[in-house]
């Protein structure tokens, strides 16, 4: 147990996954560190409740995690080595009208096997992202102001976006289910479609799923959060829960303060401890458009029209490319569509904890503006009944929170905005301010370790890892990496 008398070296603020990251980077360095979390249970974007029915677990944010074999933190950290996961293979599938899919294996050569005449393209678009998954991630997973390691990949990868982000992203295709797998994927990153920043953020996606694939965590998202709380406990870290901070000044002499917040938070945290020039930085940053979150406790799964659907770790709800993009550009004009892109996955069919024998969970979650207030139960019951014919007759109970329900759970989620900042291709180079250390703020040993700092959103820990990196070597003089192995 750590001793109360000695005073601490590191304070944290919000158990999320970066908090959470950087909390053990931190006590691994020898550091006395604790964490303050004002919900109850750790885990933030990464967590699992009861929402439903009794014995019904559900992920309240995150569900499938393509960055938990490809973050470089979590690959330092050996979270496979922590954490049971279970990797389908199918990493997604698109349904289309007429009982039709897009289906993405895990084996490339299978899934342009299955696309028929666009099955070529498709692998030649991204067979060199696949085999160099590792090297996108490094590449997309650190600061853009920095020269990639690997340049030949960077830059393959950069002509495949322009391409997929532009007006041509239709020129290599000529049938509807390849060109659906690619915008249902960029569609993740609540933009505008086409936009170069969500061809990125789809395609590295889209590299993960064809090299290790997207895996789901046994027992639920919290198991992540839980491995990094037992890693911080073990080298004698704090975590208090069910306390908000809502200042710096309620922190004590702690030589550093790491952030798991918004810049708009920091801004109201720090008051005048806060240049006026920062403070225009931050408050300059821009927030993005929104989810809103549907659970369902089902009585059997999904009965899907295609078959092959039904073993999907991942379904990406919309239709053809154009009607998905008609969505997603709706909700950018601050419209709620009528047929929405749904975002589901049910992991329930892959690991039995999940439910009570012969029952099943869904989640889904689908974009609406910024703020919306509007539950959109029923026009998700209704995009997946277009695709699973009797879906209706399945749900026992439905839990549904409206983006202003979300960030009611999250803050750090503004408006709903679970990227915790718009991921445009601006604010992908100033995140959130432009900088080769975004993490360290001009406040002396004050650090962002957050989504909102590079290199943004996802379940990989990375921001809280920069972070913690930084403080050791400012405040602490460490300049290497402590060793995160389960072993060590």
């Amino acid at each position: 147990m750590p001793r109360q008398d000695l005073p601490l070296d590191a304070i944290v603020v919000g158990a999320g996954p970066n908090g959470l990251a950087a909390a053990v980077t931190l006590a691994r360095a020898g550091l006395r560190v604790r964490v303050y979390e004002r919900s109850s249970q750790p885990g933030g974007g990464s967590s699992t409740h009861g929402l439903t029915l009794p014995g019904f677990r559900h992920d309240v944010c995150s569900a499938v995690h393509p960055l938990a074999f490809e973050s470089a933190f979590f690959r330092a950290f050996g979270l496979r080595e922590r954490v049971d996961f279970i990797t389908p293979e199918i990493s997604f599938a698109q349904p289309l009208d007429g009982g039709r899919a897009g289906v993405a294996y895990r084996d490339l050569g299978r899934t342009a096997e299955s696309l028929g005449r666009d099955g070529g393209a498709y692998e030649r678009l991204l067979r060199p992202l696949s085999e160099n998954a590792a090297r996108v991630a490094q590449f997309t997973g650190s600061s853009l102001l920095r020269l990639p390691r690997h340049p030949v990949t960077a830059a393959r990868f950069a002509l495949r976006a322009a391409e997929q982000g532009g007006p041509l992203w239709n020129l290599r295709f000529r049938g509807e289910a390849a060109p659906a797998l690619l915008t249902g994927v960029a569609a993740h990153a609540i933009l505008a479609q086409p936009s170069l920043a969500g061809a990125g953020a789809g395609l590295a996606l889209h590299a993960y799923a064809h090299a290790q694939g997207w895996p789901i965590p046994a027992g639920g998202s919290q198991a992540i959060a839980d491995a990094l709380v037992d890693d911080l406990r073990a080298r004698g870290g704090e975590l208090i829960c069910d306390h908000e901070v809502t200042s710096l000044a309620e922190l004590g002499d702690a030589r550093v303060v790491l952030l798991d917040v918004t810049p708009r938070a920091l801004v109201r945290m720090a008051g005048d401890r806060m240049s006026a020039r920062y403070r225009r930085v931050l408050e300059h940053f821009r927030y993005g458009n929104a989810v809103a979150k549907v659970d369902f406790a089902l009585s059997e799964p999904v009965p899907w029209d295609d078959p092959e659907v039904r073993r999907a770790g991942t379904i990406h709800v919309g239709g053809t490319r154009a009607e998905m993009a008609a969505a997603e550009n709706a909700v950018q004009r601050g419209i709620h569509p009528d047929r929405p892109y749904v975002l589901a996955s049910q992991p329930s069919v892959f690991d039995p904890t999940r439910a009570p024998a012969g029952m099943h969970t869904l989640w889904a979650y689908t974009h609406v503006p910024a703020g919306s207030d509007l539950d959109r139960a029923e026009a998700v019951t209704a995009q997946l009944e277009r695709f699973a014919p009797g879906f209706r007759d399945t749900i026992l109970a439905v839990s549904s929170r409206t983006a202003v329900d979300v960030e009611r759970h999250d803050p750090n989620y503004i408006g709903g905005d679970i990227s915790a900042g718009a991921p445009t291709l601006d604010q992908l180079f100033r995140r959130p301010t432009l900088s080769r250390d975004p993490w360290r703020t001009p406040i002396r040993g004050v650090y962002l370790a957050t989504a909102s700092a590079v290199p943004g959103p996802g379940v990989h820990g990375l921001g809280g890892w920069y972070a913690a990196l930084s403080a050791l070597r400012h405040d602490f003089g460490i300049r290497t990496s402590p060793d995160l192995s389960p072993g060590a």
